[in-house]
């Protein structure tokens, strides 16, 4: 079952749009349940589906096409890592490697600790700072290097 805070979020977002086009929010559902949850099942697209009145398979649809939403738990902060063309010229294999060599996980994996977890993304957008990194689909981090990643993991660790 949605939460009440998400329906609340939901219903305002649902504002923007016509009456009659409310699978316009999807997005904007999924992320609020993966915000509020960490991540979204199959349940909650199934609830996000009967909320909008839409069909279960254009909520998944969406789910898996897109990047940003993590269909399994990531851990308490995931990092997705642009592969892209641009990226990889700029390093995004070093980064890559540093990250599973610090971290001790490869793409679609979590830490034992439950902290991070780390996945392979798609074109973000800012290739004049390649590599790149988001955390949680909130914070973009590029000109990747090493002594950054640390000072990013870091952070993470305090938060």
């Amino acid at each position: 079952m949605l939460s009440t805070h998400i329906q609340d979020q939901i219903n305002r977002e649902l504002k923007k749009y016509p009456l009659d086009q409310k699978q316009s929010a999807v997005m904007s559902a999924l992320r609020f349940v993966q915000d509020e949850k960490g991540w979204i099942s199959t349940e909650d697209m199934s609830e996000i589906a009967s909320y909008l009145g839409m069909p279960q398979m254009a909520v998944y649809e969406v789910a898996t096409f897109y990047h940003m939403y993590n269909l399994k738990p990531m851990g308490k902060s995931t990092l997705t890592v642009c592969t892209n063309l641009s990226c990889t010229l700029c390093g995004a294999e070093d980064t890559v490697a540093y990250l599973t060599a610090k971290l001790g996980i490869g793409f679609g994996e979590v830490t034992a600790d439950g902290k991070y977890g780390m996945r392979e993304g798609e074109c973000m957008g800012a290739c004049k700072d390649a590599p790149l990194m988001t955390i949680n689909n909130k914070r973009l981090c590029g000109k990747l290097t090493p002594e950054k990643i640390d000072q990013i993991l870091a952070e993470l660790d305090k938060s």
